[in-house]
């Protein structure tokens, strides 16, 4: 009889073992996916939701029937959508034209300009929108004054407080946009077609919309996705030049819908979900649209980035674009400062008009100090947790192979596609409707939440677009040895990425300095950043105070952009 042992009578398993990196990766993406995810689909859930927050679930479709029926609500969406083709519409054109003749033809001082293109990009609204207020008012603009001196003009030529006005204060930004989209991708595209074209009598504006343009039609398309988004979520502006004059946008109709008693979630979630809604269909159409294109230059010839030349309109072409660059850049900031030392907001012609008095007790007011210190905090929290969250993600995304990495990568880009009064109301809802999280409620805490998911999709691209131009030769040598891939991220990429993380980290301060729209439904009196304590100062009337308040928080936001561009510059992010 053959001998039996025990540990033969016991059929062999096979023990299931999970790698501690894998761990890691599935920690991350669900960390991501409930930070992004989990207020939009609780959003779309709200607008069905018709108690209050705290009473029992209520669920129905009067939200969404008020949302649909309401005069109101209907004419805000149609000024929401209107204002932002319009304006994007105008700024395309002359954002292409701008782009163009800064990295594709003979320019002088080219770099300066695009330079102060880029600066007009981080500038808050609010400090602009108080500018353009100072210069356009139709009955004490500056500009306006200026122009009635003259013999042949009766009466104000502008007025900041119209449609029209809207439109000139987005401006500012909206071309700010364009150039910093498309610039890098004209500057990349090889000019040997334009040779071509210019060999067979093309004129440069020939080249442009026969050659050029066509070949740009990838870049040309996401700089207008964004763009639409970036418009749909502009905020300070409405809600001071549209407000006074009736004209709402959802923006401003969701914070009357719920910060007004009594408050209407319903309707505001349902309002949220329609643009929620259209923006995902949208994106995904111009993701599909370039999905199935492919676009190549085929030329027999090397790579030529040689410049168009402009001839003899150099020079006055140099004149119009400095003076656009001038207008969106130094004009409403130097208005600003001006109004700052006003007695009167916007009243030049009474009896001594200048005072310091605005600035002492600005700087004399407890509740500046308080949004000093809320801004700092805020701002270095959203930088601290980015700078790390958003290069682990990146590493993750471009490094490591697993069966989510795609969906990782969606997801941290999703925030893009949603404007910020979208993902605060989502995120406040998210509050109400967690019980664990009601605490935040009201917190600096909540705002740095906000500030970092809306933040997340430009800092993993930027620390996605560093490290592929990374060798993986020292990972592969630390794993060589012996490192886990936490270890080879935390002490061979991080100092590699030093630089990057602290463009990073000044980018995502800029935005917990400068943004309004993600937070303003999530501040409370105690929580509220300088931009918040401006906006209030703002809009309850006190200019003079908002102004100094605004123009602060101008200067934090450039001196933050002025050290990104230069770091940026040395680890070659600007030229991407």
């Amino acid at each position: 009889m053959a001998n039996v042992t025990v540990a033969d009578s016991i059929p062999q398993r096979r023990i299931l073992t999970v790698e501690p990196s894998s761990l890691l990766i599935g920690l991350l993406f669900i960390v991501v996916a409930f930070l992004v995810l989990t207020p939009l689909l609780l959003l779309l859930v709200g607008s069905f939701q018709l108690a209050r927050p705290g009473e029992a679930p209520v669920y129905g479709l009067a939200g969404w029937k008020r949302a649909f029926s309401d005069p109101s609500i209907l004419e805000a969406l149609w000024n929401t959508v209107s204002l932002a083709v319009v304006r994007q519409a105008i700024a395309l054109v002359i954002g292409v034209i701008l782009a163009w003749l800064i990295a594709r033809t003979d320019l002088p001082w080219r770099k300066g300009l695009e330079f102060m293109f880029w600066i007009s990009f981080f500038l808050p609204s609010l400090p602009v929108a108080l500018g353009w207020i100072l210069l356009l008012d139709g009955k004490f603009g500056l500009l306006n004054q200026w122009l009635q001196a003259l013999p042949f003009v009766s009466g104000p030529i502008f007025n900041v407080y119209s449609y029209w006005g809207i439109v000139w204060i987005h401006m500012t930004t909206s071309l700010g946009v364009k150039v910093l989209l498309l610039a890098p991708a004209f500057r990349n595209l090889d000019a040997s077609l334009e040779e071509s074209a210019r060999s067979c009598g093309a004129t440069p504006a020939m080249t442009l919309i026969r050659i050029v343009v066509p070949l740009m039609m990838p870049a040309i398309l996401v700089s207008t996705v964004l763009g639409l988004i970036r418009s749909m979520e502009a905020f300070e502006i409405e809600l001071l030049v549209g407000v006074p004059i009736g004209l709402f946008v959802y923006s401003t109709k969701i914070r009357d819908l719920v910060a007004y008693e009594p408050p209407d979630y319903a309707s505001a979630t349902a309002l949220g979900s329609i643009f929620l809604l259209l923006l995902l269909v949208m994106v995904a159409l111009q993701r599909n649209y370039l999905g199935q294109r492919h676009y190549r230059t085929v030329t027999g010839r090397g790579f030529s980035t040689n410049p168009t030349s402009l001839g003899r309109w150099r020079w006055p072409i140099f004149a119009m674009v400095a003076l656009t660059a001038f207008s969106v850049t130094v004009v409403p900031v130097a208005v600003l400062l001006m109004g700052t030392f006003m007695r009167a907001f916007g009243y030049f012609n009474i009896a001594n008009p200048w005072t310091m008095e605005n600035w002492q007790r600005v700087l004399a007011d407890p509740s500046l100090i308080r949004s000093l210190w809320n801004t700092i905090f805020v701002g270095l929290g959203t930088a601290v947790t980015g700078a790390i969250f958003y290069s682990l993600i990146a590493y993750v995304v471009v490094r490591r192979h697993f069966k989510g990495k795609a969906a990782l990568d969606f997801i941290s880009w999703l925030p893009w596609a949603v404007p910020g009064i979208l993902m605060g109301l989502a995120l406040l809802w998210t509050v109400f409707e967690t019980r664990i999280l009601l605490f935040l409620y009201g917190s600096v805490y909540l705002l740095i939440i906000a500030l970092f998911i809306k933040s997340m999709p430009f800092g993993v691209q930027i620390s996605k677009s560093v490290l592929v131009q990374l060798g993986a030769e020292l990972e592969e040598a630390a794993r060589i040895s012996g490192g886990s891939w936490l270890q080879t991220y935390g002490r061979v990429v991080v100092p590699l990425l030093t630089p990057t993380l602290i463009v990073v980290g000044l980018l995502g301060f800029m935005s917990a300095a400068r943004d309004i729209s993600t937070v303003v439904l999530l501040g409370s009196s105690q929580s509220r950043t300088m931009a918040l304590l401006a906006l209030d100062y703002a809009f309850g009337g006190q200019f003079e105070r908002g102004s100094v308040v605004a123009f602060m928080t101008s200067m934090v936001v450039i001196v933050a952009a002025l050290i990104s561009h230069f770091v940026g510059r040395k680890v070659g992010i600007g030229e991407r």
